[in-house]
């Protein structure tokens, strides 16, 4: 199994093409920020767990498009407090962009997300084809 990373950037995709790990890569950030991820293969399907605390699950946008599962967000916060005659404007921005190459035993149609606990969790379920078949038995002939 293979999940290759996309970058948009040329140094960090050559650095990541140098050292990257043999299974799910996907790291793409925006301001050097972005979150810890964790893959399991089970038997029937993969799970993808990223580490996204204090969000709300509107704030993400993920798309498939072509077996690339992308994971964006992006949040603004605008804090304005007023003290003597002068006003004073804090920006907070956060943002990242993931995309992971899915292997072509996932079954894109039946990806399932769900947000809870700080944990942006995924559920990969792979194809029919892709699962083990039970033992069967032979019979000796005569």
């Amino acid at each position: 199994m293979s999940l290759m990373q996309r970058n948009s950037l040329l140094f960090p995709s050559l650095m990541n093409e140098m050292f990257k790990p043999d299974w799910f890569g996907g790291m793409d950030t925006v301001n050097n920020s972005f979150p810890a991820v964790n893959i399991k293969e089970n038997e029937k399907d993969f799970e993808l767990e990223l580490a996204i605390p204090g969000q709300k699950k509107e704030d993400f946008n993920i798309e498939v498009d072509n077996n690339v599962l992308t994971i964006s967000m992006e949040t603004k916060n605008e804090e304005e407090t007023k003290e003597d005659n002068y006003t004073r404007r804090e920006f907070s921005y956060r943002s990242f962009r993931r995309a992971f190459t899915l292997p072509e035993t996932v079954d894109e149609d039946k990806i399932n997300a769900d947000y809870q606990d700080g944990i942006l969790k995924f559920t990969l379920p792979k194809k029919e084809e892709a699962l083990p078949k039970p033992k069967r038995l032979i019979q000796i002939g005569k």
